[in-house]
């Protein structure tokens, strides 16, 4: 009787992790007050008229919209330089300066993102109003979505495609050079041992080896981007429109709740459309993480001693 009930006090703080789940869901489901806003709330209309409440017109598309450009534009930039990284973490750098680097790629992980969107809005946003977005229109103008209109201040879409970038760098990189490591090191020497160089091994055993990793990087990644706030809410503008172009200021989803939460608590009705956006955006990045997560669970990273035959080559 008394390991029974040892067993069943043992497994409550591993419950814990699920009753603060649930403790969130129903919180933003009363929120809700139930409230039916009908097919209007995925239109692209924003109006809440505080002034005239009966006029008020909840629709998140923009919202919507403006979180799924940035994040994934941000996505296939990361996904990129952390490919890039990875590569040379695991495969061509000498053994001590990859113990160095990874440690600082990681720890970029760890910068408040306040940081990130004072660091953007104070410098890098007058780089982008006055040299970067200008030269996008110049150049690049012809192409649908970049014609403009230049923003002054250079907050908007660009600016803030590149502090998501920077963030979620650290996190893709890991799953990235995680998933090489986990490579069995006989393929490699394999490989190797056919005849094909470097990189044609890693093109052709590791990369595709490696796959299922790198698609948990993708998606973790993407859940990342979505679910970021504070930093972006800094950078983008949070204009309630639909953007007229790339290059045009925008709202995400989180944005919208830091910065409309105040001013919704004067009218029942915008109360309960914000926390419905909420229970949207808790909805996608929910799934999306928990498949990042499955994927990860299915990586077995090779132990560092292994990669001592790693050394940098052709």
């Amino acid at each position: 009787m008394l390991r029974r009930l040892a067993r069943w006090a043992g497994s409550i703080p591993a419950l814990l992790p699920l009753g603060f789940l649930a403790a969130i869901v129903l919180t933003l489901v009363f929120a809700t007050g139930l409230e039916n806003f009908g097919l209007s709330f995925f239109g692209t209309d924003w109006n809440p008229s505080t002034g005239d409440p009966s006029k008020a017109v909840f629709g998140i598309m923009t919202f919507v919209v403006g979180t799924l450009i940035t994040s994934v534009f941000a996505l296939v930039f990361a996904l990129g330089l952390s490919l890039a990284l990875a590569l040379s973490i695991v495969f061509y750098l000498p053994p001590r300066m990859s113990q160095v680097l990874a440690p600082f790629v990681d720890l970029l992980a760890g910068i408040p993102s306040v940081v990130y969107g004072i660091w953007g809005f104070w410098i890098v946003a007058p780089v982008f109003g006055e040299t970067i977005n200008p030269t996008i229109v110049r150049y690049l103008g012809w192409i649908p979505g970049l014609q403009g209109p230049v923003i002054a201040s250079g907050v908007g879409i660009p600016l803030a495609i590149l502090i998501l970038t920077l963030m979620i760098v650290p996190v893709t990189t890991t799953l990235i050079r995680d998933s090489l490591r986990a490579v069995p090191q006989a393929l490699d020497e394999s490989g190797l041992a056919l005849g094909a160089t470097r990189w044609e091994v890693i093109r052709r055993v590791d990369i595709p080896y490696a796959k299922r990793g790198m698609w948990s990087a993708v998606l973790l990644g993407f859940g990342r981007a979505v679910g970021e706030t504070v930093a972006v809410f800094m950078v983008i503008g949070d204009a309630t429109k639909l953007p007229a172009s790339l290059l045009d200021v925008s709202y995400t989803m989180p944005g919208a709740l830091v910065g409309q939460l105040d001013s919704a608590f004067i009218q029942p009705n915008y109360l309960h459309a914000l926390a419905e956006l909420a229970i949207v955006l808790f909805l996608i990045t929910f799934v999306v993480n928990f498949a990042g997560r499955r994927f990860v669970s299915r990586i077995v990273v090779r132990p560092t001693g292994a990669l001592s035959v790693r050394g940098a080559g052709p």
